[in-house]
């Protein structure tokens, strides 16, 4: 199953395909012309093997019916050797079909995936190598003013994890938090939830106190929001319960109730999957200390059981 760090940069290519063309001006530096519109288009080959040839996302540059260069971009956690063969696969498919040049895109977690992704494919015929474009964030250039974050907040949110704690990380944060309020609600809590595990304990505090100063919601807005819906719940059935067996019975188990609900509604908003197991094993505690604590650690698990752990 694709992870949350697999899918969230394809998602921001997804929500703004104009991000892949500023990648390539700016990281790459690619002559890519600023005035050609950037279009989301088919992510799978079927007509080869369905099977097999599916990559992660196609950005078109230009007129969609006659585009002037095609971008296979790929989404890698780790560097995997099947890949040096579907990836020569993707590029000339596409090239067949939009009869227009191409090119490879691979967003990568860290530097050393971006090397190991990076190593050129020989495929044989002579002069016939391809060079995969690999991009982690610490090449990503820092965003610092708030127009390119208005217009690219998907690039000012690959921006923040990569210069933190740079010396222009203030500004390089506030600018993230000037893109998240340029967001649809359900975009920018998506995005906040994705970049706050991956920003230090003083970046990460900086973020929270930029984002009140321009009256946005913070991670602890939205546990405290789940914690309250849930309590709610909980607090009804605790009253049903203690009026037959103690009011400080019922209310405690109603207390415990409630953590638990708001624990289990947060994992759902933020999409983390909840198997039964956990699900049975989070609604049987109660202890609310230890509730607490599974509720902040809530805001930034990849998998529910890392609540665990």
């Amino acid at each position: 199953m694709p992870t949350k760090l697999h899918e969230l940069p394809l998602e921001m290519v997804r929500n703004r395909p104009e991000l892949v063309p500023e990648l390539l001006r700016t990281v790459f530096h690619i002559d890519v012309p600023e005035e050609s519109p950037a279009t989301l288009t088919s992510e799978s080959y079927a007509d080869t093997n369905p099977a097999e040839l599916r990559c992660d996302a196609t950005v078109l540059l230009g007129e969609p019916d006659a585009p002037t260069l095609g971008v296979v971009v790929e989404s890698q956690l780790r560097v995997k050797e099947a890949k040096s063969y579907s990836w020569p696969a993707y590029l000339a498919s596409l090239r067949l079909r939009r009869k227009c040049p191409v090119l490879l895109l691979v967003i990568c977690p860290d530097q050393a995936t971006a090397r190991g992704c990076a190593v050129p494919i020989d495929m044989g015929h002579p002069g016939w190598v391809l060079k995969p474009l690999t991009l982690s964030p610490e090449g990503v250039p820092p965003v610092a003013d708030e127009a390119t974050a208005r217009r690219l907040p998907e690039l000012a949110v690959l921006s923040a994890v990569a210069h933190q704690d740079g010396p222009c990380a203030e500004t390089v944060l506030n600018s993230l938090a000037i893109a998240l309020g340029a967001l649809p609600e359900d975009t920018r809590q998506l995005y906040h939830e994705h970049v706050a595990p991956q920003l230090s304990e003083v970046a990460r505090k900086l973020l929270e106190e930029s984002m009140r100063k321009t009256g946005l919601p913070t991670l602890e807005d939205y546990a405290n929001k789940y914690k309250a819906e849930g309590e709610a719940v909980g607090l009804a059935k605790g009253e049903a319960i203690g009026q037959a067996k103690g009011e400080a019975t019922g209310v405690a188990k109603g207390e415990a109730k409630g953590e638990a609900k708001a624990l289990l509604l947060m994992l759902g908003a933020r999409g983390v999957p909840v198997s039964d197991g956990v699900r049975e094993r989070i609604s049987a505690c109660k202890d609310l200390d230890q509730l607490e604590r599974w509720i902040l650690r809530a805001a930034s698990v990849e998998t529910a059981e890392e609540l665990f752990d």
